[in-house]
């Protein structure tokens, strides 16, 4: 059959680009290899959160006596924690299923692989092949765990993010190398269910592309939990040979030996690009990255790229935009292009973290003589009743002209919060737009006004 529409790949990219083009009247398929969804709604995303809602209830249950609730010792079931992670996943999964079918997008299950600008060959399963024509063809085949040779994922005892999130027993130790938004936030979850974990960071601070005071605020609440943290670290070798592992880690004080039932390699993300047909078509290509232009068309007519295969952020909304931009575009629409400076990123650890646009560092580097206001939660009333005063809000003007140019959250619910400041930015808001939009209280998301008025030396509750 041919299609308008072929998509490769079901994940938080693909699938809305293949329900969008189906809402504009295309005919679309969509192939996967694994499971609808994607790495994002069953190994990435959506399960992890689940994991770190069972982290968050445990942590309460512990200190309910802080909130004047009597809970003798409690305890945790370490599988029923895993079991409960995968039920919402399969959920979410099946969610997307039903999306398929409402829309009437075919489901093509197997191992796509590009024959022509026009065609994809599916492996499925059983080895069986078939050939799909399309119009268009949309490559949306996502990233996975990146691998480092002295590290190599043997998924028994150096694992990578999936094998984290379904260990059938609870490691009593583990080492997790690179401390970005996967390391950090499976650091909290092991450590709240009682792991001892120790985080090996590269870089001078954790978390290394946020905003240097979010970075030292996260170092300081991850030593207050309990957590181990060396930056400026490497890992130089790893010995399995043991009942666990024995991580060789070369510090400015020289080298140490660590020792643990488990290593996290969680050092980022590489694009799946290999052996689908990219060479063959002639398809270009840079530092792993499948190269697009605005609207997402890769060199070859008809033939587009979104997601973390191509060169913008590795993040599940960009890859859902950056697909409804394609769906858009082979439509015959005009979407807008995505603003990437805009782009809100959020770490699920507790506490949290979510920023936008400029940290101060790159604020400054970029020119801007600046305005900067912190609101620390300590001050809320909404923080100080939930029992959650860690953190801050920290915003970055532009001094000439009040150009909103950064939003750097940490603390509770911060991952919902930081909306108001991406849609802020988009309509070029500025500092005294943010301070006369009445925010309500008791609220956390008052910390936002309350950072702005910081800038201008015009703050009330602090």
């Amino acid at each position: 059959m041919a299609y308008d529409l072929i998509v490769l790949g079901s994940g938080p990219g693909g699938y809305p680009a293949a329900i969008r083009a189906s809402q504009l009247g295309k005919k679309v398929a969509i192939i996967e290899k694994e499971s609808l969804g994607g790495v994002c709604l069953n190994w990435g995303c959506i399960p992890t959160k689940a994991l770190l809602k069972s982290a968050q209830v445990f942590e309460y249950a512990k200190h309910a006596a802080d909130y004047g609730i009597n809970i003798s010792n409690p305890t945790h079931d370490f599988g029923g924690v895993v079991k409960r992670s995968r039920g919402v996943a399969d959920k979410m999964s099946k969610g997307v299923q039903f999306l398929m079918k409402k829309n009437k997008i075919d489901v093509i299950m197997g191992y796509g692989k590009l024959i022509a600008s026009n065609k994809i060959e599916v492996t499925a399963a059983d080895n069986t092949k078939q050939v799909v024509e399309a119009k268009n063809i949309v490559i949306a085949t996502g990233g996975r765990a990146r691998q480092l040779p002295t590290m190599p994922i043997d998924d028994v005892k150096i694992i990578g993010y999936r094998k984290a999130m379904v260990l059938a027993d609870q490691p009593k130790t583990m080492i997790i190398c690179g401390s970005g938004a996967i390391g950090s936030e499976f650091a909290h979850f092991y450590n709240c269910m009682g792991t001892k974990v120790t985080i090996v960071e590269f870089m001078p601070r954790i978390v290394p592309v946020e905003d240097e005071d979010i970075s030292k605020e996260l170092e300081k609440q991850f030593k207050k939990q309990g957590i181990t943290i060396m930056t400026n670290s490497e890992v130089l070798k790893v010995d399995t040979s043991g009942t666990g592992v024995k991580a060789t880690v070369k510090t400015a004080a020289g080298e140490q030996i660590l020792e643990a039932d488990i290593l996290l390699s969680a050092v980022g993300v590489v694009a799946n690009i290999e052996n689908i047909g990219l060479e063959e078509l002639g398809i270009k290509t840079e530092k792993g990255k499948i190269i697009v232009d605005a609207n997402q068309q890769t060199n070859v007519p008809g033939v587009y790229a979104i997601g973390d295969c191509t060169p913008g952020q590795a993040l599940a909304h960009v890859a859902a935009k950056e697909g409804i931009n394609a769906a858009e575009h082979l439509s015959g629409h005009k979407p807008e292009p995505i603003d990437y400076n805009n782009i809100p990123g959020c770490t699920y650890c507790s506490p949290e973290i979510a920023s936008v646009g400029y940290t101060e560092k790159a604020a400054k580097d970029a020119g801007y003589e600046i305005k900067v206001g912190k609101f620390p939660f300590m001050a809320s009333g909404k923080a100080s009743a939930a029992g959650a005063t860690e953190g801050f809000v920290k915003v970055i003007y532009d001094a000439k002209y009040g150009e909103f140019l950064g939003c750097h959250m940490i603390g509770m619910n911060v991952t919902e919060m930081i909306a108001e400041a991406v849609v802020a930015r988009k309509l070029e808001t500025t500092a005294h737009e943010i301070l006369n939009a009445v925010h309500p209280h008791p609220t956390m998301s008052e910390g936002l006004k309350e950072a702005t008025a910081a800038a201008y030396g015009e703050a009330i509750d602090i």
